[in-house]
């Protein structure tokens, strides 16, 4: 029994904490961030304020996470980000491939709590700051709602991942909210004071079909004059969760402090709407529909962005500018909303892509005046029009893992944030962050203590395509498909493909490359054919005058003709992907952009994958035969098909394909990394929407390691993840290593992106 007499006053008990790095913000941004770190040895309190992780993410807001590849309504192939976020969101899209928010709540914690360097504080919210000197954060004070504990975090280095900046803004870090004018940046999509200042927030609900009729009595402070919604008349009963989206409100107002007043608002409009699928009559459909859930709190989009030594703008996105200092990647569009939200007469969203992902520059990590604050999340440096593509989850996750790994080397060197920069270390962190599976467009792991780089690569088989094996699915040309391939620098050999037709017509196919190495937008069209279709089945060849400039992957284009089916492959090969000019309204997909001449943004056509079981490769044939999937390919320091495949895969008949890795003389191993194909084209979104499987096809599940002794060193029989990390219980003195893959399936041959050796 506790029993205290009567006293003046009293405190809460105290705690205080020291640690190498303080995250602020338990968000995607966050996670990634404290993960990342304490795996680079670093010990991290991670801060959340909210009972849950993941933020926007989480089951409290219940938003999908998005970054580059954007629902594969863009040209951004193979863009899904690598690292921590591609952990968790393949981890997610292997226990929860329904969507469900709930589940992805426990992935998050799971992935946290088990790593030991980190320290989890939940329904913690950070206060004050305390400094140092004008330019320094001590440690900064923090209170827990649910054990009424007061704690002092302290450490050399602090990350504000917050979304809104509250360390940064209490530190006194420089920073911005709304949006600069046309001439600061020359960004000629800068919005307008009447389209808007600041993107507002969204809050969400659920439904539920119960199988007999519901009725619905609306609260006092349900929005009753629905007309005020211009979107109304396109209401309807199917939408539910963060297909939401345009239920946004607060431009116009300030999104950190008015908060509360903004959620209410969102109330209104949320119940309001239920009210009117309720009981306008207009919804039939909605009669046995219940409102299972609705959002207690809105997901944010904009407040607060703090400056670095570097800000992002529009130009850096659509220009895809390089940058020495690069660290991480984007491209979601840029995607700017009007102020007044739901209450607009203009389009919810104002999407504009680029041809390409772009760099995200280190510069933007950090702030320009407090001198131990790192940037994570949305609130780095990059102006507003900027902000529109580096707002997204899964691109604010990527930059706060760049911070985590500049922190271990801050911490290594005893350095601040700027001065690996100032003082020539970016190379460095570049090499690390690759190492991790930080892909960075432009860059190649170059790493010296890899022993692979010393050793031979032979591998039992190497698949040169020529075909696709097996039966071919026909298909009527509908719209206008294209196959891409991984050529060679030189001159173009002849394709053939198969073609039918019940009537004579013709068929217009074009041999298109990207303007941009890197790029996957399809827009130089190098030759172009048109070729007479007879009745029956058509055995073709296309003999294109033409050469490769340089290795790129070429565009094989077949106009639509719905007149004529083509042929089409159940197999699939890593690298190698068809894709189609479709609509994808959900990210301002139409086809093609056509942008107004005076927003400085480009005009150019979007050919996308289609989702599977869809998206077959046509069955086009290449007799040459493509000699791009070679098992050197497994040291050359890319861990992704770029300009070409950067994988070895092994030949369709190959029963045991393997790599045999040898040395002149013995080499004593610790960890062995593999790298495999988890497709980054797919997404992943992690709620609301459902994914075709669990792991994805290309994914090597089972394989063996062994010594030159043929012992087994490592066993794996169901893998599904990207990276595996190997550590040996002992190491292992050894000639050599032969690496036993197992094809994932019939139609997929085996795929390694990289093997290295330490």
């Amino acid at each position: 029994m506790i029993q205290s007499e009567a006293t003046d006053k009293r405190s809460f008990p105290g705690k205080k904490i020291n640690v190498d790095l303080v995250i602020i913000g338990g968000g995607l941004s966050g996670v990634c961030g404290a993960i990342t770190a304490a795996r680079q040895g670093l010990k991290v309190v991670l801060v959340q304020d909210r009972p849950v992780l993941g933020g926007n993410s989480s089951s409290e807001v219940r938003l999908w996470i998005l970054g580059a590849t954007s629902h594969m309504g863009n040209n951004n192939r193979w863009a899904r980000e690598g690292g921590i976020v591609d952990e968790l969101l393949v981890e997610n899209t292997w226990r929860n491939p329904e969507g469900n928010p709930v589940i992805f709540d426990s992935v998050l914690l799971d992935k946290v709590t088990r790593e030991q360097n980190i320290t989890l504080l939940l329904n913690t919210t950070v206060y004050e700051v305390d400094k140092k000197d004008a330019n320094t954060i001590s440690s900064v004070k923090a209170f827990c709602s649910q054990n009424q504990t007061e704690y002092i975090l302290s450490a050399p280095l602090f990350c504000d991942a917050s979304g809104d900046g509250i360390v940064g803004f209490l530190s006194g870090a420089a920073f911005r909210m709304g949006a600069e004018t046309t001439e600061e940046f020359g960004e000629k999509f800068a919005p307008t004071k009447e389209y808007g200042e600041l993107l507002g927030h969204s809050l969400y609900f659920y439904s539920k079909d119960t199988g007999k009729p519901v009725t619905y009595v609306p609260p006092a402070f349900a929005l009753t004059d629905i007309t005020q919604i211009p979107k109304f008349k396109s209401f309807n009963a199917k939408e539910f969760g963060c297909k939401l989206w345009w239920i946004e409100y607060g431009g116009r107002l300030d999104t950190v402090h008015d908060t509360e007043n903004i959620k209410w608002e969102l109330w209104k409009v949320v119940y309001g709407v239920w009210n009117y699928i309720k009981n306008s009559g207009n919804f039939p459909e909605a009669e046995n529909l219940t409102l299972e859930w609705v959002g207690m709190i809105p997901g944010k989009r904009e407040s607060r962005r703090f400056e670095g030594d570097y800000m992002m703008r529009q130009q850096d996105i659509v220009e895809q500018r390089v940058h020495e200092d690069a660290v991480a990647f984007g491209g979601w569009s840029i995607d700017l909303h009007p102020a007044d939200g739901v209450f607009s007469e203009k389009p919810g969203c104002n999407q504009w892509h680029s041809k390409g992902i772009y760099q995200v520059p280190y510069r933007c990590l950090y702030s320009k005046n407090i001198t131990n604050l790192f940037l994570g999340g949305r609130i780095i440096s990059a102006s507003h029009v900027a902000f529109g593509s580096t707002r997204v989850m899964a691109t604010a996750a990527y930059v706060t893992q760049a911070v985590a790994v500049a922190a271990a080397l801050c911490k290594e060197q005893h350095i601040l944030p700027a001065e690996i920069f100032t003082k020539g270390h970016i190379p460095a962190l570049q090499q690390r962050l690759l190492k991790t599976g930080q892909y960075v467009p432009g860059l190649q792991l170059a790493d010296k203590e890899d022993l692979v780089q010393s050793a031979s690569i032979k591998a039992s088989s190497e698949l040169v395509f020529s075909k696709f094996p097996g039966t071919p699915v026909r298909k009527a040309l509908t719209i206008s498909s294209a196959q891409m391939l991984p050529l060679q620098k030189g001159k173009i050999a002849p394709f053939v493909f198969h073609a039918d037709a019940n009537e004579a017509t013709e068929l217009t196919v074009e041999l298109r490359v990207s303007s941009k190495a890197g790029n996957h937008t399809p827009d130089v069209t190098v030759a172009s054919q048109t070729l007479a279709v007879q009745p029956g089945r058509n055995c073709m060849q296309l003999q294109f005058d033409a050469v490769m400039e340089e290795n790129a992957y070429a565009f094989i284009t077949f106009l639509k003709n719905p007149l004529v089916e083509l042929h089409f492959s159940e197999k699939r090969v890593s690298g190698i992907l068809s894709v189609f000019n479709t609509i994808n309204k959900a990210v301002s997909n139409y086809g093609k952009q056509t942008p107004p001449e005076d927003i400085g943004m480009d005009a150019f056509e979007f050919w996308c994958p289609q989702r599977r079981p869809e998206g077959h490769n046509i069955d086009l044939q290449y007799p040459e035969g493509l000699s791009v999937f070679q098992a050197a390919n497994i040291r050359n320091g890319v861990d992704r098909p770029t300009t070409q495949p950067n994988a070895w895969v092994a030949d369709w008949n190959d029963a045991q394909p393997q790599l045999t890795i040898s040395w002149n003389e013995a080499k004593t191993i610790s960890e062995i990394d593999l790298f495999f194909d988890t497709d980054y084209d797919h997404p992943m979104e992690s709620v609301l929407m459902s994914h075709p499987e669990s792991a994805m096809p290309f994914c090597v599940q089972k394989y063996k390691i062994r010594d030159e002794a043929g012992n087994v060193l490592a066993e794996q029989t169901n893998n599904y993840q990207t990276y595996n990390k190997i550590k040996l219980a002992q190491p292992v003195t050894t000639g050599k290593l032969v690496i036993e893959v197992q094809h994932p399936s019939e139609n997929v041959p085996a795929a390694v992106f990289a093997v290295r050796c330490y």
